[in-house]
């Protein structure tokens, strides 16, 4: 679009027949009576112009300040290197997917090194579980669906409680469901999608004591990824929050500018903010563990649940609804990035939960010498 002074004087000059304008430029010679009015015209031309061009200028320094602020602000927030504006944490972008029903999932078939305390190898199977290609033999089956803990943060595979059970009880197929940072909401929505699958005789309940409870709460882990919530109601309850939103590092990912930009990224950051803000609902914990327990039992399956820790309202509701329970206090785990079970942690996983079958009728314990 040409500048406001060149627009004006198009449309006079365009409303000037070529004779007439010849005309208006000899009447401009001295000695010309008809020259008074054309001067005055082109004096107010003149000022026009002057005018358009004084307001080009101020438009262009406004322009000018504000690039100047945004490439300073840039650099600032570069130097500062704000958690909450980066990219991804390193490896989580290799491991999981966005999930518009549970919010993250992880890749199938992934292949990947993760650093968290420890640094780990992470296989995915063709289900996105971190776990063996199980084959389709006749065998009971008991399943474990969790968070971190069960997944195996900071542990490699052979070091996990799962992997410890299965060579103690061949006869069974175990199946490890974790997915790290997995409210309960989350992993009955998982099992939910898993059943046909995976075809569970058994389903253990592995609670995280030190954060499932707020993780049911809200519709944002830390501060990052959307995840679903269950709102309850006298009527029961419902799930809200699907199709789960994108998070800012979706928005950072997808994005060229905001890969590159650290001011447009605080700008997604404040619309997602704006568009999908922090919800939190009641806890639904108990409730959701009774959805858990009436999808299982309706399926002619067994329902157990084990606690990272004692934790009394749990447990008393686990003695009231007659459901078997275990804990695992004792547990040896990191210090630091979620407190995760160490390898001689898994091992004392494993014991109890072999306890618990034992004492449930899930697995006979063999005859004493």
């Amino acid at each position: 679009m040409p500048p406001y002074g060149g627009l004006s004087a198009g449309l006079i000059f365009g409303k000037v027949g070529k004779h007439r304008f010849h005309l208006g430029i000899n009447d401009l010679r001295p000695g010309c009576g008809a020259g008074a009015p054309t001067r005055k015209g082109w004096r107010l031309a003149n000022r026009s112009a002057r005018a358009a061009n004084g307001w080009l200028r101020a438009v262009a320094t406004q322009l000018l300040i504000v690039a100047i602020a945004l490439g300073v602000a840039e650099i600032v927030l570069r130097v500062i290197d704000l958690r909450y504006l980066r990219t991804y944490r390193v490896g989580a972008d290799r491991v999981y997917n966005y999930d518009a029903e549970l919010g993250w999932f992880p890749v199938p078939n992934s292949d990947v090194t993760f650093t968290g305390i420890r640094t780990i190898k992470v296989r995915h199977n063709s289900l996105g579980l971190r776990d063996i290609e199980h084959d389709t033999a006749p065998k009971p089956t008991i399943a474990f669906v969790g968070d971190s803990f069960v997944w195996g943060y900071d542990a490699e595979q052979n070091e996990r409680f799962t992997e410890l059970l299965r060579a103690r009880m061949p006869e069974h197929r175990i199946v490890n469901a974790g997915v790290t940072a997995y409210g309960t909401d989350q992993e009955y929505l998982t099992l939910r999608r898993l059943w046909d699958r995976i075809k569970p005789n058994v389903v253990v309940l592995m609670v995280c004591v030190d954060n499932d409870r707020k993780d049911n709460t809200v519709n944002t882990r830390n501060d990052g990824p959307y995840k679903p919530y269950y709102v309850m109601s006298q009527s029961g309850g419902e799930f809200k929050g699907m199709p789960v939103p994108w998070s800012r590092h979706l928005y950072f990912a997808d994005n060229w500018l905001a890969r590159n930009s650290w001011v447009v990224r605080v700008a997604v950051s404040a619309y997602v903010l704006l568009v999908n803000p922090p919800i939190t609902v009641p806890d639904p914990t108990e409730r959701l563990i009774g959805l858990m327990r009436q999808f299982v039992e309706a399926r002619e399956a067994k329902f157990l649940v084990g606690l990272q820790l004692r934790e009394p309202q749990l447990e008393a509701f686990l003695t009231a609804q007659k459901i078997p329970y275990t804990s695992f206090d004792g547990a040896e785990h990191e210090r630091g990035d979620g407190d995760h079970w160490t390898p001689n942690g898994h091992q004392l996983v494993a014991e109890r939960l072999f306890k618990l079958f034992s004492e449930t009728g899930i697995e006979t314990p063999p005859p004493p010498h």
